[in-house]
């Protein structure tokens, strides 16, 4: 009987990619397929740490809460992204779908006991781990040392790449596709106002680096301009 696995999308990229064949078989036997719609949760921050996942499909939204209850949110995650933390009591962040998502889901304790067990599982734990902390680092160096248009073109260049990265037909920057946050939620993950978003949206428009066929959708037309102006 074929495995989930011998027809996942995403192998190859995930962190499965590399595994030896009992390992993938080990990870099939615990797994099981879950589909989310856009708005649902699957992670609750503070939780205790049950499940941790791969994105087969779809985009979710990383957030925490602040002092004031207000949401921050921390990141997206794209298809062969990994969610949840091994080896670890509590969840950190929440996760909830963007968009509707297919995700491979694992009881935590079950993932752990595999990882421990073989050693290419928890060196492909180690490469995500030490992949996730670089990107932080950038996201950083983004947030606190860019003007409002070079942090809206990093933003732009980012969901391109990683949306040509998860298997999306067509080169990074070529035809419409659908922004899975709103203004206000790009302007939070920016640390902007809706309005210079709003505003750097228009004149990226008015420039013909972009175009926005409508409010959630989006075309990079000059993908080196966007680039230089990111830079």
């Amino acid at each position: 009987m074929k495995s989930y696995c011998d027809t996942c999308a995403i192998r190859n990229r995930s962190i499965c990619a590399g595994l030896k064949d009992d390992e993938i078989s080990l990870l099939n036997a615990i797994g099981r397929r879950r589909r989310l719609k856009a708005g649902e949760r699957l992670l609750w921050e503070g939780d205790e740490a049950v499940l941790v996942a791969n994105v087969i499909e779809g985009v979710l939204k990383l957030s925490t809460q602040t002092a004031d209850g207000k949401e921050q949110i921390l990141g997206l995650a794209h298809s062969s992204d990994f969610l949840g933390r091994p080896f670890g009591k509590t969840t950190p962040y929440g996760v909830e779908a963007l968009t509707d998502a297919y995700v491979c889901v694992f009881q935590r304790a079950d993932f752990d006991r595999v990882a421990r067990e073989h050693a290419g599982l928890e060196h492909k734990l180690l490469e995500r781990t030490l992949g996730e902390l670089d990107r932080t680092r950038r996201w950083m160096l983004l947030l606190g040392r860019m003007n409002a248009e070079q942090k809206l073109a990093n933003f732009l260049l980012e969901m391109s790449d990683r949306r040509a990265n998860a298997g999306s037909t067509g080169e990074p920057g070529d035809g419409i596709w659908a922004l899975p946050l709103s203004r206000q939620q790009i302007a939070d993950v920016l640390g902007l106002t809706i309005e210079t978003v709003s505003r750097q949206f228009t004149r990226m428009k008015k420039d013909g680096l972009i175009d926005l066929p409508s409010r959630r959708e989006v075309a990079i037309l000059d993908r080196r301009a966007l680039e230089y102006l990111a830079a």
